[in-house]
C-alpha cells in the first residue's frame, strides 16, 4: 500500500483549467465515491480550494491509481483525458507526504503562509471521513498534516502579516485606489474568505461597507460584526453603482457579475475613477469579459498572485524554517507509518516463536521435574532471551523495510516461511 497524490494547482495549471476541475458540495462526495470504489484504491481525500484541486489516495498499485484519478477528474471537468493527464501533477509515497505537509504549512500557497489552507485541509479530511473513504493510512497522514500546519504557524513567522487571499485582495484594492479610508466597499459573499475580506476592509475605515449574499441572514450577520450593512441580491445593481470597490468571493458555480451588469453600474453612477473589482472566487464570480469594459478595473486570482509575489521576500526566512519543520515531520510520519505497517507481521512472528517456546517447555517439563523454582525461572529466562536474540535481526529488517518493495518481499517471505497467514 502507498499514498499517492494527483492534482492541479496554481503552479501547474491555468486559472481556466482550475475552474473546470474545482469542486464543492455534492460533487466532492461523488468524486470520493468514484475514487474509492475503484479496485486498487483503498481510501481517498479530495482537497479543492481556489488554488488547487488534488486527490490523495491510499492505493495498492500506482499506475492503476493514476489512470483512475485522471479519468475521474476528466469526467468531473468534462475534459479529454489527455488534456487532464498533460497537466496532472503526481506525487508518490514520501513525495506525497512532503507535498501535503507543505500545503498545510502554507508553503505551496499563492500567498506564502496563507491562513485559510490549513482549515481547508482539515475540512477535506473530515469530509472524507463522513463519506467513509478514509483508511488508517490516510487518517494518519492528514492528522499529521494538520499538526504540521499548526506548528508552522506557531513556531515560525510564516503566517504573520498579510497571509491570506482575502487580505491580499484588500491590499491590492488599497494600492489601486490609493487608500480605502472613506471609500465605498461592497463584498459579494458571506463565507470564510468573505469574512476575512470584510474584516480587513473594516480596519481601513471605509465610508460605507456593504455585504451582499444570497442568504440575507448571513449577510446581515457578517455586516453587523464589522459595523457594516447588508443588502439583497435584488439591490446589487444599485449598490454596484455606488461602490468604489467590489470584492467577490462566493461559492457559486456560475458567473455572478456579467460584463453588461457592471457596464450598467458604471454608466449609472460612475464619476471619474474606475470601479475596482477584485474576484477571488473559483470558479470566477465575474465574467472575464468585464476586463474590457470602460470604467471597470478587474483583478482575478492571477493578478493577486503577481501582487503577492512582491512581498515574497519578506517571508522567505520564515519559509526556510517551516520547510525544515516539514522535513522533520515527514521523516517522523514515514517512520511511524512503516512501524505500523510492519507491526502485524512482527507481532505474528513473535507470537509464533513464543507459542513454540512454551510448547517445547511444556513437552520437556517432565525432564525438568528435579529442578527447583529458581532453576525453572532461569530456564524460562534463558529460552526467552534466545528467542528475542534470534528475532531481533528479522524484526529490525521488517520495520526498516516496511512500506517499500523490499519490505513487501520480506513480509511475504516471513509469512510463508513461518506460516503466519495460517
Amino acid at each position: 500500500m502507498s499514498v499517492v497524490a494527483f492534482g492541479f494547482s496554481h503552479r501547474t495549471a491555468s486559472l481556466p483549467l482550475l475552474e473546470r476541475v474545482s469542486m464543492a458540495g455534492d460533487a466532492v462526495g461523488k468524486v470520493l465515491r468514484q475514487l474509492s470504489e475503484a479496485e486498487p484504491v483503498l481510501g481517498a481525500v479530495v482537497l479543492s480550494t481556489c488554488n488547487r484541486t488534488e486527490v490523495y489516495l491510499d492505493a495498492e498499485r500506482f499506475h492503476d491509481s493514476y489512470e483512475i484519478a485522471r479519468d475521474v477528474l476528466a469526467d468531473h471537468a468534462d475534459l479529454p483525458r489527455g488534456e487532464v493527464g498533460d497537466h496532472l501533477a503526481v506525487y508518490y509515497d514520501g513525495e506525497a507526504v512532503e507535498h501535503l505537509f507543505g500545503v498545510a504549512a502554507g508553503l505551496d500557497s499563492a500567498v506564502l503562509g496563507e491562513h485559510e489552507i490549513l482549515g481547508q485541509v482539515r475540512r477535506a479530511w473530515l469530509r472524507a471521513r463522513d463519506e467513509g473513504t478514509v483508511t488508517p493510512t490516510i487518517d494518519l497522514l492528514f492528522r499529521h498534516a494538520v499538526e504540521v500546519g499548526k506548528r508552522a504557524r506557531s513556531e515560525t513567522a510564516i503566517g504573520r502579516g498579510s497571509a491570506s487571499v482575502g487580505q491580499i485582495a484588500v491590499e491590492l484594492a488599497e494600492a489601486r485606489l490609493g487608500g480605502l479610508a472613506g471609500r465605498r466597499a461592497l463584498v459579494l459573499g458571506a463565507g470564510a474568505i468573505a469574512a476575512t475580506v470584510t474584516g480587513a476592509l473594516a480596519s481601513r475605515r471605509p465610508g460605507d461597507l456593504v455585504v451582499v449574499n444570497r442568504s440575507r441572514a448571513r449577510a446581515e450577520a457578517l455586516a453587523a460584526a464589522h459595523a457594516g450593512r447588508s443588502a439583497s441580491l435584488g439591490d446589487l445593481g444599485r449598490e454596484l453603482a455606488a461602490a468604489d470597490l467590489v470584492v467577490t468571493c462566493t461559492g457559486a458555480s456560475e458567473v455572478m457579475l456579467e460584463a453588461d451588469v457592471l457596464a450598467a453600474a458604471v454608466d449609472a453612477g460612475r464619476q471619474g475613477a474606475p470601479l475596482v473589482v477584485v474576484d477571488v472566487a473559483l470558479p470566477r464570480d465575474v465574467d472575464p469579459g468585464a476586463r474590457g469594459v470602460p470604467g471597470i478595473e478587474l483583478h482575478d486570482l492571477d493578478d493577486l498572485r503577481r501582487f503577492a509575489a512582491a512581498t515574497l521576500a519578506q517571508r522567505e526566512r520564515a519559509a526556510t524554517q517551516a520547510r525544515e519543520l516539514v522535513a522533520i515531520a515527514v521523516a517522523s510520519h514515514l517512520g511511524e507509518r512503516r512501524a505500523r505497517q510492519a507491526a502485524p507481521v512482527v507481532a505474528g512472528l513473535r507470537r509464533w516463536a513464543e507459542e513454540l517456546r512454551n510448547a517445547e517447555l511444556e513437552r520437556h517439563r517432565a525432564k525438568l521435574g528435579g529442578l527447583g523454582e529458581a532453576e525453572l525461572d532461569a530456564v524460562d529466562a534463558l529460552t526467552r532471551s534466545i528467542v528475542n536474540k534470534l528475532l531481533h535481526g528479522p524484526t529490525l529488517a521488517l520495520k526498516d523495510g516496511a512500506g517499500t518493495p523490499r519490505g513487501d518481499r520480506l513480509v511475504e517471505a516471513v509469512s510463508d516461511l513461518f506460516g503466519l497467514d495460517d
